[in-house]
């Protein structure tokens, strides 16, 4: 759906994406994340045809972006950070004008279906001037989805909103995703991107060096994975048998419940259950703790870098 092959965009002294092979596939969710200065704004840009890139290609639908250019962008659907809307407009009239552009049919339904959809309907004819910013982005997810596009580009698709807009806006993308739409979705709320992302990237100093989906990320992020566990019967000789077994790297108690550090090679949740079973204890709750998205995003771009990238990255 997008694929970037050795995408490159210099400045005069500045390197801000340097050779990106990126592949969203068709249907999927994908996260593009970065600290800030990463040059995923850069990248956005480029993949969208407001900023040409130095070297490099883009390739949308299978097709090279400028070879059909305005073919292309009526086919997908943005939302930005910010939305430059037309404030002495009603959202009706600003929906309006937009589906009589793009050649809307029953623009009324459609528009009356996406507002009610982010629950704004009984606003729709007050001046745009007078929303708040999360209602502004609100509009701005909806004017992205009057032409019906295949790709969803969204650039902090949630910045403004309170907990539950962002839960509608989630949804919202959640439903769109179910109807066949690729999103490719930048955000800082990375709670977020993790919840409903199928894979993401990770951009560092303009490089891409992690894509993957978060399980693998994980595997490749940690040596041992920490299981909290809550047990009766389970006495002081019990826990010795326990911290010896093979896979077992360190055994703690922390507020009544065991944390069992084991080895990532695989999932030991099984193991731990049979033993507890074996030596009569009572198993209660076993839970294994994940890494985070933002945890892996903290590691991949300030620790371990060079577990992901075929070269050095420096600055």
């Amino acid at each position: 759906m997008i694929k970037t092959e050795h995408l490159c965009k210099k400045y005069e002294k500045v390197e801000a994406v340097k050779d990106l092979n990126i592949s969203v596939e068709p249907g999927e969710i994908y996260g593009f994340l970065g600290p800030n200065g990463a040059g995923k704004t850069t990248t956005i840009m480029m993949i969208l045809g407001i900023l040409k890139p130095t070297s490099g290609k883009i390739l949308i639908f299978n097709k090279d972006l400028y070879s059909d250019y305005f073919g292309i962008k009526r086919r997908i659907g943005v939302v930005s950070e910010v939305q430059y809307l037309y404030e002495d407009m009603t959202a009706y009239e600003y929906l309006s004008f937009f589906c009589d552009l793009y050649g809307v049919k029953d623009k009324d339904k459609k528009i009356e279906e996406l507002l009610h959809r982010v629950n704004l309907y009984d606003r729709k004819d007050d001046l745009l001037g007078h929303y708040s910013r999360g209602m502004q982005q609100k509009i701005g997810f909806v004017r992205a989805l009057l032409n019906d596009p295949e790709l969803l580009i969204l650039d902090e698709p949630v910045s403004g909103l309170d907990p539950t807009g962002i839960r509608e806006i989630r949804d919202l993308i959640l439903e769109e995703n179910k109807r066949g739409r690729t999103v490719f979705m930048s955000s800082h709320i990375l709670s977020e991107v993790e919840r409903i992302s199928h894979r993401v990237g990770i951009l560092n100093k303009g490089r891409l060096v992690a894509e993957d989906t978060m399980e693998n990320l994980r595997k490749k992020l940690t040596s041992e994975v920490e299981i909290e566990l809550e047990i009766d019967n389970f006495d002081a000789e019990a826990e010795k048998r326990l911290e010896t077994l093979p896979f077992v790297n360190s055994l703690t108690k922390e507020d009544g419940k065991y944390l069992v550090r084991v080895k990532a090679d695989k999932d030991y949740r099984g193991d731990l259950v049979s033993f507890i079973s074996s030596i009569g204890g009572n198993l209660k709750e076993i839970r294994r703790r994940e890494m985070s998205l933002e945890d892996a995003f903290i590691t991949i771009t300030e620790k371990n870098i060079s577990l992901f990238s075929s070269e050095e990255v420096t600055e």
